[in-house]
């Protein structure tokens, strides 16, 4: 052990604590300090180091200091020119202060050794405990703790576990308190073991610094990574011109969502795609799909809409401008006109037109759009099978686009133009999927809110489109399609209305059409009428305005080649152009027969006279039934026969008859397949006719459903074949008591010179029917 001075003088330190056996520079610059200094340099260079208990204290008192210090060597002192002095010490041993015994100028200390007694543990325990010890130095510094390689030899050669413990405590950044406890743990192993817990928190720190740190530094080299290359980017770009290009575009994007007022879905993916534009070739297939993708979602109305024109009387004018009759629908296109001036948040409905070819189904749907406001959109569904000609393509595919839907709302450029659905009863259904299933999304007020375009991929708002589909028929359409639309039926026309629709609306427009003005081309109204009865039979007009334009072509041939202004179009003429007569309606009935009874019946194409023949030859009581029948009318017949034969039996007619005769039973015009239960009472009267012998006026025609009691049960159609009736010349027609309610909805004009009669048996059917 080191012998000691009993007296010297002592340094206070502020935070600072000196372990033996280490070498320190220590700057000194209070004058106690510095007169303390000086004695020990005056005298054998031992000086007491001594931790104060408050390093703020500037002029501490014996009280204020540690008792227990480090008794140092002065190596080397230098001086500085601002009068501090910077010394070199190292430690030799603990001391204790016994007392203090100056305290001015500076103080100076009665001191004894601190013997270091031998260590608590074991031999192998403390062995470990030192190799445990110089490990967790060497992680340390492995882990970027700054220890001189010259400290680590020193540890690795080092046994005694005091002068390690003090030499690993003295290169710790360890806290005033915590040094002072170090250095006043006497015992090794103790002392050992409290450093050795302080330098595995210290690898457990640094190693958490370093994640830190790295971490930090990983995101720092993947930003200024990325700044790099963007700089690179950006310079080649603008040697090829191009950068501008590209963020003047992604720029013109932003400003289109904005004014378009996007929804925060849209702008989102508006605003991905719009980065991965900026980071594609310009020249690459992606960059043209994400080009498409980005023009067609800001090419969307987002939040433009026309405003709706609600001014009543001007909706009247418009449609009686452009439509002669057709009043019930007119009416309830204002009453939905009505219903939106008064509350326009309100949902309308979506209507459905139905009606034959030709009646002006989708010119109706213009008209809405014209009395309206607003833009008309139309969209004809007629063969169309797959799903994603209404929903779109996912962006997958090559070629992707959106549906017909969404390209149509683009192009009208507002979110609620008039979207007529031509032909919906003509949509079709494959492999690729149900298109009148994705129109229930469409169609749905509930759903169409957020309608979900496979290729736009985000929610738009389809509420605020007035949807109007057309259809010849309802049977093919889907129950749950059709029970989303309110369905308008359209007649067809009487012979005086498309005499007025022609005057008003076809000869005008067929003039235009060829060059023509009035006064070069007049019709006659016995022209025209000769044209509607013999060379169209058609519910609506369509035929009509084909023959008027080929009257036409004859008068522009004579116009160009300069020929002589001809009289008005007379009929002869119209036979001169037109040929002979098409259609000989009248001439089928020039007689009463037995066995030929006239009907009537729907077409797609409207009504029609349906002639029903009966011929008993001999046989074995076969029904026979010709003419491309359907299953409903065989049955029809089949009941007619059962009703026939019931009546026979009481009218004289044996079982003797049927025996031996069979009953052939053929509808003319046997290319076209005929089917329906309307022609039920026909059929009976011409077989009772044949039975009783007994001829069928030929000016009454039937229509009703028969059962095997005799009972005539109502029918559809019934204004369509109420104008077959008419324009054939039939003076009366026999329909069932239940369709009574139909006939008020019918014009007068049209009912004008025929004779109804309502029949709920088949016995008073052939009152009116039999001769």
């Amino acid at each position: 052990m080191v012998r000691l001075p009993d007296v010297l003088p002592v340094l206070p330190l502020k935070n600072t604590v000196i372990f033996p056996y280490i070498i320190l520079p220590l700057s000194v610059g209070r004058e106690a300090s510095l007169q303390a200094v000086d004695r020990a340099l005056a005298e054998d260079r031992m000086i007491l180091l001594v931790a104060q208990r408050n390093p703020m204290e500037d002029q501490p008192a014996p009280d204020g200091l540690h008792r227990l210090g480090t008794a140092a060597l002065i190596m080397r002192m230098l001086k500085l020119p601002d009068g501090r002095i910077r010394i070199l010490v190292q430690g030799v041993a603990r001391a204790r202060v016994e007392h203090f015994g100056q305290t001015k100028p500076f103080l100076q200390a009665k001191i004894q050794a601190v013997e270091e007694p031998e260590p608590s543990a074991a031999p192998l325990e403390l062995e470990a405990l030192v190799r445990a010890v110089k490990d967790n130095l060497e992680r340390v510094v492995n882990q970027g703790k700054q220890i001189s390689p010259e400290v680590m030899i020193l540890a690795t050669n080092l046994d005694e576990p005091g002068r390690l413990a003090d030499l690993a405590a003295s290169n710790l950044d360890l806290r005033g308190a915590e040094a002072q406890e170090i250095l006043g743990t006497l015992d090794p192993f103790a002392r050992l073991s409290r450093v050795h817990r302080l330098l595995a928190r210290e690898v457990e720190l640094l190693a958490m610094q370093q994640e830190i740190s790295l971490q930090a530094r990983g995101e720092m080299d993947r930003s200024q990574r990325e700044y790099y290359l963007r700089q690179q980017l950006k310079a080649i770009h603008d040697e090829l011109g191009e950068d501008s290009d590209v963020a003047a575009e992604i720029a013109e994007y932003r400003r289109l969502a904005v004014e378009k007022q996007m929804g925060p879905e849209a702008l989102e993916e508006l605003e991905k795609q719009a980065r991965r534009l900026e980071r594609s070739h310009p020249e690459s297939a992606e960059t043209a799909v994400i080009r498409t993708y980005l023009e067609t979602l800001t090419g969307l109305p987002w939040a433009t809409c026309s405003q709706d024109s609600l001014d009543l009387p001007r909706a009247r004018e418009i449609l009686d401008e452009d439509h002669f009759g057709l009043e019930k629908i007119k009416e309830r296109i204002i009453e939905l006109l009505a219903v939106r001036r008064l509350n326009p948040a309100k949902k309308g409905p979506i209507l459905c037109f139905v009606g034959p070819p030709g009646v002006g189904k989708t010119s109706l749907g213009r008209s809405i759009a014209r009395a309206l406001g607003r833009e008309f959109v139309g969209l004809s569904l007629g063969g169309v099978r797959d799903e994603a000609e209404i929903r779109g393509h996912r962006r997958t595919y090559v070629g992707a686009m959106p549906g017909r839907i969404l390209q149509g709302i683009s192009g009208a450029g507002t979110g609620n133009p008039v979207f007529m659905l031509d032909e919906i009863d003509k949509l079709g259904s494959d492999f690729r999927g149900d298109p009148s299933a994705a129109l229930l999304e469409v169609l749905d007020p509930e759903q169409n809110t957020h309608f979900r375009d496979h290729y736009l991929g985000v929610a738009y708002d389809l509420s605020q489109v007035l949807f109007i589909t057309t259809a010849n028929l309802l049977e093919p359409i889907q129950p749950a399609f059709l029970d989303r639309m309110e369905v308008i039926r359209l007649s067809g026309y009487t012979l005086e209305e498309k005499c007025r629709i022609a005057r008003r609306h076809l000869l005008p427009r067929q003039l235009a059409e060829h060059g023509l003005t009035r006064g070069q081309l007049r019709f006659t109204d016995a022209a025209i009428r000769r044209i509607i009865t013999d060379y169209t039979k058609e519910a609506g007009l369509r035929n009509l305005e084909r023959e008027i334009g080929a009257v036409c072509r004859q008068a522009a041939v004579e116009v160009a080649e300069g020929r002589p202004k001809r009289s008005p179009v007379t009929v002869d003429r119209v036979v001169e152009r037109l040929g002979p007569r098409r259609h000989y309606s009248e001439e089928l009935l020039d007689r009463d027969r037995q066995g030929v009874a006239t009907g009537l019946a729907w077409t797609a194409a409207g009504g029609d006279l349906l002639f029903i023949e009966v011929l008993a030859v001999p046989g074995t009581g076969k029904l026979l039934l010709t003419g491309q029948l359907g299953d409903v009318m065989k049955e029809s017949a089949q009941a007619a026969l059962s009703f026939a034969r019931g009546r026979g039996a009481g009218n004289g007619v044996g079982g003797d008859f049927f025996a031996a005769h069979d009953l052939h039973v053929h509808v003319p015009a046997g290319s076209i397949p005929k089917d329906g239960p309307s022609a039920g009472i026909t059929i009976a009267a011409a077989i009772v006719s044949v039975l009783e012998q007994r001829a069928v006026d030929r000016r009454v025609a039937m229509t009703g459903e028969l059962t095997l009691r005799g009972d005539v049960l109502p029918i559809g159609g019934l204004k369509e074949k109420v104008l077959a009736a008419k324009a054939a010349g039939i003076r009366s027609v026999v329909l069932p008591r239940l369709n009574q309610r139909d006939l008020a909805e019918i014009p007068e004009q049209l009912k004008a010179g025929v004779r109804f009669h309502l029949v709920e048996t088949m016995d008073e059917a052939l009152a009116v029917a039999l001769r």
